[in-house]
């Protein structure tokens, strides 16, 4: 009976790690590759503001990181560098830094919600049409499923 016990328990163990390990690489297997140079050429022409991510945020980790450099136009986010691998990442704009869960959770219900990150060498989002980059400093790319802060930059000084 003992030995039972101990077999379902270390088979357990082991289907539990499994599963968060696919949680984990399922992105990074699905993930779309990152938009070509010309594209982040082209969609980075006549940009308004710019932004560097650094992996030296208080949110950030060794699991949760973002590098590279954010470029606001009047019609795209674009990022050149790289995000952590994960599930279901949104980039928000924020009119505060936040630079943590905490710190995010609390200006969430202010924040806008600008789309979904596939991609985790450079990106290329759309700004909706009504959206004012005037009236934010900071974007911030959140992962959803988890609850866990990826990475920010200021923009623009409030």
């Amino acid at each position: 009976m003992r030995r039972l016990i101990l077999g379902l328990a270390t088979h357990g163990v082991a289907l539990g790690i499994g599963f968060a390990a696919g949680i984990y690489m399922l992105p990074i297997l699905v993930a779309p590759s990152g938009p070509s140079a010309e594209v982040l050429a082209e969609r980075t022409s006549g940009a308004l503001y710019q932004a560097e991510l650094t992996r030296e945020l208080k949110g950030s980790d060794f699991l949760h990181w973002g590098e590279g450099r954010m470029t606001l136009t009047a019609t795209h986010v674009v990022h050149e560098g790289r995000l952590s691998p994960g599930p279901d990442f949104k980039l928000y704009l924020m009119a505060d830094f936040a630079e943590d869960e905490e710190q995010f959770l609390a200006l969430k219900p202010k924040a806008r919600l600008i789309g979904d990150v596939r991609s985790f060498d450079g990106f290329v989002l759309e700004l909706p049409s009504d959206v004012n980059l005037d009236d934010y400093s900071t974007v911030l790319v959140w992962c959803e499923a988890f609850g866990e802060f990826i990475t920010a930059a200021r923009y623009r000084e409030n």
